[in-house]
């Protein structure tokens, strides 16, 4: 206990930072990959092109890279200037929408073909068949990859720990300067993640249990 005890000024702005980078990668992967899903099931050439390009694109490519391509080329745009912090959200945004399209690809495809063709025929355009008949239940099909997809997400952030981002990824190497058992930190770095998917499990749970009432 005393590794957390007494280096609470670290474990705290670290576990922050990391719920941070967690949520703000995942708003942006949960908004883009939402707009990425539906693009590839559009009725339009150029937006099922433009998705697929997306995802085979940057999906193959590792993360680490595109967190070297932001750290290292956005400054030489000259574009304003970021925080490093604000770059490893952008970066793991960006690629986990590609996880996050694919995910509700497959919940597309589980619905009937003739719910949207009824929809269709009632006069609602592709936005409002979208809209109101298959993302809600594309949604609650895909509740367990999805999560799976948050939780992968979660472990992502990490990584920023080699782009001077001090979260829980990074915590290890500060307090080996202090003299800290590194297996002793790594243990209660794990500790805290298993807690952290705990919670996010139980919260599918919640959910797959309330939406399978709703149907």
């Amino acid at each position: 206990m005393n590794i957390v005890a007494d280096n609470l000024d670290l474990w705290g702005p670290a576990l922050l930072n990391t719920l941070a980078l967690f949520l703000g990668g995942a708003s942006i992967a949960l908004v883009l990959g939402t707009v990425l899903g539906v693009m590839r099931v559009s009725s339009v050439p150029a937006g099922r092109a433009i998705g697929t390009a997306y995802v085979n694109l940057v999906r193959n490519t590792p993360l680490t890279l595109v967190f070297f391509i932001f750290v290292f080329g956005y400054p030489a745009l000259g574009l304003p200037r970021l925080d490093y912090a604000a770059l490893a959200i952008t970066a793991i945004g960006l690629y986990a929408a590609t996880y996050v399209t694919e995910v509700l690809r497959s919940g597309f495809n589980t619905i009937p073909v003739g719910q949207a063709e009824a929809a269709r025929a009632l006069g609602m355009t592709f936005g409002q068949v979208m809209g109101n008949v298959v993302l809600p239940q594309a949604f609650r099909s895909v509740v367990p990859p999805l999560i799976s997809t948050l939780i992968a997400i979660l472990k992502m952030t990490t990584i920023a720990a080699g782009f001077s981002v001090l979260e829980l990824g990074a915590v290890r190497a500060n307090l080996s300067e202090r003299g800290e058992n590194a297996l002793g930190v790594l243990l209660w770095v794990a500790l805290v993640f298993v807690l952290l998917v705990a919670i996010m499990s139980l919260a599918q749970r919640s959910l797959e249990k309330k939406w399978k009432i709703v149907r």
